[in-house]
């Protein structure tokens, strides 16, 4: 009993002498509202005391300001009571420097511009862009679709930072399209892209039907797609010493295969026997299989030789898990540079080469649409522009003159 006694009489001295130091140093604070870093911040000035800093940090998780020589906490309308009840039991006057009313009403005005890369999203907004990310894996969305998705939602969310996601209107939309999307030039793909990811999060996460229709989706385009000669096809496939190299890029043409449909083939996609590759859940989860050349099919074979791959036919240089996609395109950098290309060459362009290479052979469009994967027969039409072979069959009167 006296043990605890002491104990208490030891915690009221204690106390006491905290108080004591506090009163006689610190006898007041002001608080002052300022633009910091972007965002409005609450400025406590008092002078330098060890207590009253730990205070500070520890109840209101205050930062330190190097330039102004203060502790700063966010601003917002309830801080000013929960400054003014954490010092009151030690006798210390709070006092305001400027009005709170006033300083809201000019920060509309003075507030710094900031930019949709500077933005912030709010805790709130995050927990909705994460539910949505949920949503789309259940629906088993790609993994493209969703960082594509993801990426331009927050892009547009930046934008309207400082309003509530669910305040966001039709009007915000076509506002956005004018004063970001056209005046930065972006393609129109991406503003298809942005009009897409909008609309299934608002009707997803709100059941709110915004209209994107309105920010006008843009008019498609019609780009012929890049097809490269059969000779330079033959420079860039020999210009790798490196059999795994060499096998990647021949892989990708002779099957007309999309760069994720290589790096996700596994040993047991290759059927040799029957002389065919089965590519598994490509664009549009669609299963799908493709003829496999005997001259590929002696370079899988001298690859798998050498590298013993266990997993994915194509693996990263540790020998686990898949090949990386920013090497696969170095790769073929390297061959470009090797061969003296100098066309912007992607690994797509290989994948055109070969619809147009078959189309130039006279094989049929209806067997190219099967082989690419196709879901429309008007997109494997597109090589039709750009084959040579009833082009060439035409007499130019040039000629003739």
């Amino acid at each position: 009993m006296q043990n605890n006694l002491f104990i208490l009489l030891q915690n009221i001295a204690s106390s006491c002498s905290i108080f004591s130091e506090l009163w006689f140093m610190v006898k007041e604070i002001t608080l002052e509202h300022l633009w910091h870093k972007t965002q409005a911040r609450m400025f406590m000035r008092f002078e330098n005391d060890t207590e009253a800093t730990q205070l500070v940090k520890n109840n209101l998780q205050a930062q330190w300001s190097a330039t102004q020589r203060a502790w700063h906490v966010p601003y917002d309308g309830g801080m000013h009571e929960r400054i003014c009840k954490l010092f009151a039991p030690y006798g210390v006057r709070v006092f305001q420097k400027n009005n709170s009313q006033a300083i809201a009403e000019v920060a509309k005005i003075t507030a710094p511009k900031v930019t949709v890369e500077e933005a912030t999203l709010s805790i709130e907004t995050i927990k909705q862009m994460e539910r949505f990310t949920y949503w789309l894996l259940s629906k088993r969305y790609s993994e493209n679709t969703i960082h594509t998705y993801t990426e331009a939602l927050a892009l547009f969310l930046k934008y309207y930072h400082t309003k509530a996601v669910t305040e966001i209107t039709n009007d915000d939309l076509i506002q956005f399209n004018n004063d970001y999307i056209l005046k930065k030039g972006l393609s129109s793909s991406y503003q298809n892209q942005m009009v897409n990811a909008i609309k299934l999060f608002y009707k997803t996460q709100f059941e709110k039907q915004l209209n994107p229709d309105l920010i006008h989706r843009p008019r498609r385009e019609h780009k012929l797609p890049n097809v490269l000669s059969k000779e330079e096809i033959k420079l860039i496939l020999q210009a790798h010493g490196n059999i795994k190299h060499k096998t990647m890029l021949s892989l990708i043409y002779s099957c007309g295969l999309r760069r994720s449909e290589l790096l996700n083939l596994t040993l047991s996609d290759i059927d040799s026997k029957r002389g065919l590759i089965l590519i598994k859940q490509a664009k549009g989860k669609k299963d799908r299989i493709a003829p496999l050349s005997e001259k590929v099919l002696a370079l899988l074979r001298e690859y798998y030789t050498a590298y013993k791959p266990k997993d994915w036919l194509f693996e990263g240089q540790s020998g686990k898990g898949q090949y990386d996609a920013n090497s696969l395109a170095s790769v073929l950098k390297q061959a470009l540079w090797k061969s003296k290309i100098t066309k912007p060459v992607t690994l797509h362009w290989l994948r055109h080469s070969y619809a147009t290479h078959l189309l130039e052979a006279g094989t049929d469009l209806r067997y190219i649409q099967e082989i690419l994967g196709h879901s429309r027969s008007t997109t494997t039409e597109i090589y039709t522009h750009v084959s040579n072979k009833s082009l060439l069959k035409i007499e130019s009167p040039f000629d003739s003159l």
